[in-house]
């Protein structure tokens, strides 16, 4: 795992934005997805494996349950790639992990507790583009067949009708990002994927490095924190975009005003 420290605001963008410009397409379109921690300790574990336990015999429990009392307020699609969407959203333990197509959106989570200031935060980058490449045949076609370079939720259900299906497509754990469906502006403005490996205990730190997928574990040091954070604010990556409605602006607010701390 490629681990890089940050030294400055500027070297921070400089990171981020490296290897962004598609010689294809003469454009910058980064191939990364972004994941921001508050605590460079935390791993790429989903909160299904931090439930802990025999997590691998609730899982459909827990889907059965959330489809069976929710039912009646998601309306969108009735696809396990559907539920899942909206049972990570709602935070419901499950095997998926959330990422960003934004850099920015991604400090914002290395940056938001203060509760966590004191300690170096993290922005995970992983290069989907090639995480896709090691795809069973069946996935990677349909990728490739449409032009595309993540999977959205009717890509998938075309394909995988279950999670059963997605762990016996392979004999060998994979892993892909997919888009979940616009469930409401949360999702839109955070410019939301997510990641999902076909093997529930695996974890995806481990994955990546054993098949060597260009990654980088970007450390923000602590002292660095502030600075970020007071940049993003201006630039409005705060809680009352990424989270619309009252709860998000309270956080905002509530974050805005407290004291410098540490």
């Amino acid at each position: 795992m490629n681990e890089v420290w940050v030294k400055s605001w500027n070297d921070l963008l400089d990171i981020l934005y490296a290897g962004a410009w598609s010689p294809t397409l003469q454009r910058y379109r980064s191939p990364f997805a972004f994941r921001g921690v508050s605590d460079r300790g935390y791993r790429l574990e989903t909160t299904l494996r931090r439930l802990g336990g025999d997590f691998v015999k609730v899982e459909p429990h827990l889907l059965r349950n959330f489809r069976k009392y929710a039912h009646r307020d998601v309306v969108e699609g009735d696809t396990i790639w559907h539920w899942l969407s909206v049972a990570q959203h709602h935070g419901l333990p499950t095997r998926l992990l959330d990422w960003t197509y934004s850099p920015f959106v991604a400090l914002h989570f290395a940056t938001a507790n203060l509760n966590k200031f004191e300690l170096d935060g993290v922005v995970w980058m992983v290069n989907f583009v090639e995480v896709h490449r090691h795809l069973p045949d069946l996935l990677r076609l349909e990728l490739d067949s449409l032009g595309a370079h993540a999977f959205d939720v009717e890509m998938l259900s075309a394909r995988l009708a279950s999670l059963a299906s997605l762990d016996t497509i392979c004999p060998t754990p994979f892993a892909l990002f997919f888009e979940p469906p616009s469930l409401d502006d949360r999702i839109v403005n955070q410019f939301a994927l997510f990641s999902i490996l076909s093997s529930p205990t695996a974890v995806l730190e481990d994955w990546l490095q054993a098949i060597k997928v260009t990654c980088s574990k970007v450390i923000i040091p602590a002292g660095l924190k502030w600075e970020i954070r007071d940049k993003l604010d201006q630039a409005n990556i705060t809680e009352r975009v990424l989270f619309p409605g009252l709860d998000g602006l309270s956080t905002w607010l509530k974050r805005h005003y407290s004291p410098k701390v540490g």
